[in-house]
């Protein structure tokens, strides 16, 4: 076999797996075996354990994406024996040591501030009314009014929860810059991906990338499929 076709699609905060329909559909169409992992983004823990429990049903090798946050969440279950390889979509690539709350404790000067409320009860949400600016800016408008308004709750110990070894330097990766995002700047995907030793494409698009743009995400995860196993080689 010279192409994965297991997909195991992993959403980020705030947010839950419906908004890879667009993504899933496409790569469906395509011949893949495609799994959405609905993380209860309470710890960065649990998400693994739930990434490993999607993983684990699989008969054979797949590509991890994760979005946002789920970018923590692959870095850390992707040492997974079924993952052959790793897509980040607009996400956070931790090294050990780190989490999501190291990464953007130190924004690049001028770069915009994500509107996250003060924790309440231990979770986080965004400001509905920035959240289509700083989220969604290429979405329609009344799609972005539903994903503010349907917010998942994301937990302040998922922020905090750190990686132990990234699955990055083991295995080979995949990353897709959203050249206008407002959550997390593109000189931070652009040094989190070289640092990972990813191979990169970027996109004139928001942090919802993988909403307004599900052709250039599942084409980057089809690149993924299709070089992964021979990657892997090369890597070990």
């Amino acid at each position: 076999m010279t192409e994965v076709q297991n997909v195991v699609l992993v959403h980020g905060g705030f947010v839950d797996g419906s908004g890879w329909r667009g993504v899933y559909d496409l790569l469906k169409a395509d011949g893949f075996n495609v799994s959405v992992v609905q993380n209860q983004t309470l710890s960065l823990a649990s998400d693994v354990a739930t990434t490993h429990h999607v993983l684990d049903q699989l008969d054979g090798p797949a590509i991890l994406v994760g979005h946002s946050y789920g970018g923590a969440v692959i870095t850390e279950a992707g040492r997974h024996e079924r993952v052959a390889g790793l897509a980040y979509i607009a996400a956070f690539a931790p090294d050990a040591g780190e989490s999501v709350n190291t990464l953007i404790a130190d924004p690049p000067p001028g770069a915009p501030v994500p509107p996250i409320l003060p924790p309440v009860d231990g979770f986080l949400f965004l400001d509905r009314d920035k959240f289509a600016a700083s989220f969604a800016a290429d979405l329609a408008a009344d799609d972005a009014a539903f994903m503010a308004d349907s917010q998942v709750p994301w937990g302040v110990d998922a922020l905090g929860g750190a990686i132990t070894e990234p699955a990055w330097r083991s295995k080979p990766s995949w990353y897709l810059v959203a050249s206008d995002d407002r959550m997390i700047p593109p000189p931070a995907q652009r040094a989190m991906s070289e640092r990972a030793g990813a191979t990169v494409a970027e996109a004139p698009a928001s942090h919802s990338i993988y909403v307004s743009q599900p052709r250039a995400t599942a084409d980057l995860i089809k690149t993924a499929a299709q070089q992964a196993l021979a990657a892997a080689k090369a890597v070990a």
